[in-house]
């Protein structure tokens, strides 16, 4: 017999990844990854061929020009690292990561994005309840992507990709950005839980020292996300609200 999952309404905060957890944009990040990197190794002759399990590997849940970084150096291409700034024509880390949001930021304005119904759901039975929640994501665009889902008024904390780069946070695994988002809410990690799909995102939140991790599973697989640290394992939030 399966155990009850526990009320999360029970922990001081919940704080929760963005992409791949409240709304399907993780699916947009990897087109976006998958279009701009088949692209950069045709041309520039790089083996093997990128395939989506890089996505997983070097990019889920990362800043971006971490993420960017990582995968070069994963076929021994290092470039120089450049600045935010740089055009899209530059060689650099930051210009390659650029063409990326390029392609994402088209997609969803032309598409647009909704939240997944048990994660909204979830949502608003914590708001409900009183449990302040959070967003804890490496994007640049969590801001973008909660006005478009229609959520944003729904958090009191968002810890995105330009806090972090702003504060120095370090990306996913580390633990700072789950930490600092707990600061700002007024919790201890050691008593609120988080909720996270990448396994980086996982293993940064088990290195804060989060009270629950819960794993979601969206295609990652579930023994990843426990060896990352995750404590349960689900395949959607809604499992929380049966």
């Amino acid at each position: 017999m399966t155990e009850p999952l526990p009320d999360l309404s029970a922990y001081e905060a919940v704080l929760f990844d963005l992409d791949g957890v409240l709304t399907p944009t993780a699916e947009v990040h990897m087109h976006a990854w998958r279009t701009m990197f088949q692209q950069l190794f045709a041309d520039w002759g790089i083996e093997p061929p990128y395939t989506d399990d890089d996505y997983f590997a070097y990019l889920d849940g990362k800043k971006r020009y971490d993420g960017v970084a990582s995968l070069l150096h994963s076929r021994s291409v290092e470039v120089p690292w450049g600045e935010p700034s740089d055009p899209v024509t530059d060689d650099t880390v930051c210009g390659i990561g650029n063409r990326k949001n390029v392609v994402f930021e088209r997609v969803l304005r032309e598409e647009g994005i909704a939240p997944y119904p048990g994660s909204l759901a979830l949502i608003d039975r914590l708001r409900d309840a009183g449990t302040p929640i959070a967003v804890v994501s490496s994007s640049k665009n969590a801001a973008e992507v909660l006005d478009v889902a229609g959520i944003r008024d729904r958090f009191a904390v968002v810890m995105d990709g330009v806090i972090a780069e702003r504060d120095h946070l370090r990306s996913k695994p580390a633990p700072d950005v789950f930490v600092e988002a707990a600061r700002l809410l007024g919790v201890d990690p050691a008593r609120a839980a988080a909720v996270e799909d990448a396994i980086s995102g996982v293993a940064s939140a088990a290195a804060g020292g989060f009270a629950l991790v819960v794993g979601v599973d969206r295609g990652v697989g579930e023994q990843a996300l426990r060896e990352a640290g995750a404590h349960l394992v689900v395949n959607d939030l809604e499992e929380f609200t049966a």
